[in-house]
C-alpha cells in the first residue's frame, strides 16, 4: 500500500483559497439514476475508506443523488470538517440556487461547503440569465455557504457571460481533462483569467478509451516510476497545475493513485503524452451537448 502520508498539494485559487490538488469523487461509479432516498451504504463505506486514505476533497453534486452518502460518510469518518475540502454542484435546482444549496447543504450536514459550482452552462441561452444566476452565486458566497464558488462544464462564450459583471470571477472551472480531451484553447483562456482547471475522468485513456496512441507511453512511463498508467494520468494533470478527481470502491486502487504524488513528470514526458493523446479526440462525458469535433 501506499504511504497515505505523501501530502496531497494544494493549488491556490484566485479567491486566496486552497484546493487539495486531488479529489475523491462520488459522481461516475456511484451515481443513482433511480430514487435518492434509497441510501447505498456502499458509497457511504467508500467515502469513508478514501476519508480514511487521506483523500480530504470531496466532490460530490445534487444530480448524483448521493450527498446524503457523502454527508454520512464524512459523519462516520470523524474526521474535523476543517480539515475537509468539500464540493457540492448545482443543476436539478438551477431555478433556485439559494434553495438548492440550502437543501445540500441539509443532505451532506453542513453549514457550508468549500465549493460550490453551476455544473453546467445549458440551463440557458440568455446572456442576462447566465448574469443573474451567477449573483445567485457569488450572494452564497457572501452569506458564507459556499467558501469559493466556480462553474463545469463551461467553455469560454459562457465564461464571458459571467465576466462582463461578476463582482467575483468564478474561482475554477471543472471540465472533463484528459489525453484524448486536452482542451488547448480553453486552458489559455483559463490562465489568461486566473480561473483554475480541474479534471473530471481523467483516466478515460484506461477506462473508456483504451487502445489508443497513449497507451505506450503511459506503459513506459508507469514502468519507469514503478506505478500504474492510471497514476500517470493523474500526475500529468497535477504536473500541469490541474486539480484530478477520481473515484473508486476499491481500497487498493485508492492506495495506488495517492502514489501519484511520490514522482514529477519531467516536461518532456508531459509533451510525450500531449502530442500522441492529440492524435486521438474522445469524449466520455456530455456528448450530447458537444459537437464531437469542439476539442475546446
Amino acid at each position: 500500500m501506499a504511504n497515505i502520508h505523501t501530502p496531497i498539494p494544494n493549488l491556490k485559487l484566485n479567491d486566496g483559497n486552497s484546493i487539495p490538488m486531488l479529489a475523491y469523487g462520488t459522481g461516475t461509479a456511484w451515481y443513482k439514476s433511480g430514487d435518492e432516498s434509497k441510501i447505498d451504504q456502499a458509497c457511504i463505506d467508500s467515502t469513508k475508506l478514501a476519508l480514511k486514505l487521506g483523500y480530504y476533497h470531496l466532490d460530490g453534486a445534487e444530480v448524483y443523488k448521493t450527498e446524503t452518502e457523502l454527508g454520512t460518510g464524512i459523519k462516520e469518518s470523524g474526521v474535523a470538517r476543517e480539515k475537509l475540502f468539500v464540493t457540492t454542484k448545482v443543476i436539478s435546482n438551477i431555478s433556485d440556487i439559494p434553495g438548492a444549496l440550502k437543501t445540500s447543504l441539509k443532505k451532506l450536514q453542513m453549514d457550508y461547503v468549500d465549493l460550490y459550482l453551476i455544473h453546467a452552462p445549458f440551463f440557458s441561452e440568455s446572456k442576462e440569465e447566465h448574469q443573474g444566476k451567477w449573483r445567485q452565486m457569488e450572494e452564497m458566497k457572501a452569506q458564507g455557504l459556499a467558501k469559493s464558488i466556480g462553474v463545469s462544464n463551461y467553455l469560454p462564450e459562457h465564461l464571458d457571460f459571467i465576466l462582463e459583471t461578476c463582482k467575483t470571477p468564478p474561482a475554477i472551472n471543472q471540465i472533463e481533462f484528459h489525453p484524448y480531451l486536452q482542451h488547448a484553447g480553453l486552458l489559455q483562456y483559463h490562465k489568461d483569467k486566473g480561473i483554475a482547471t480541474e479534471a473530471y475522468g481523467p483516466l478515460t485513456p484506461i477506462t473508456k478509451g483504451a487502445g489508443g496512441p497513449v497507451d505506450g507511453i503511459l506503459n513506459a512511463l508507469a514502468k519507469k516510476y514503478a506505478v500504474n498508467p492510471g497514476e500517470i494520468c493523474l500526475r500529468w494533470c497535477i504536473d500541469q497545475d490541474i486539480v484530478a478527481i477520481t473515484t473508486s470502491s476499491k481500497e487498493q486502487r485508492l492506495s495506488d493513485y495517492l502514489r501519484a504524488m511520490t514522482f514529477k513528470l519531467t516536461p518532456k514526458e508531459i509533451q510525450q503524452i500531449n502530442e500522441a493523446g492529440s492524435q486521438k479526440h474522445f469524449r466520455g462525458f456530455w456528448t450530447h451537448k458537444y459537437d464531437d469535433n469542439d476539442r475546446r
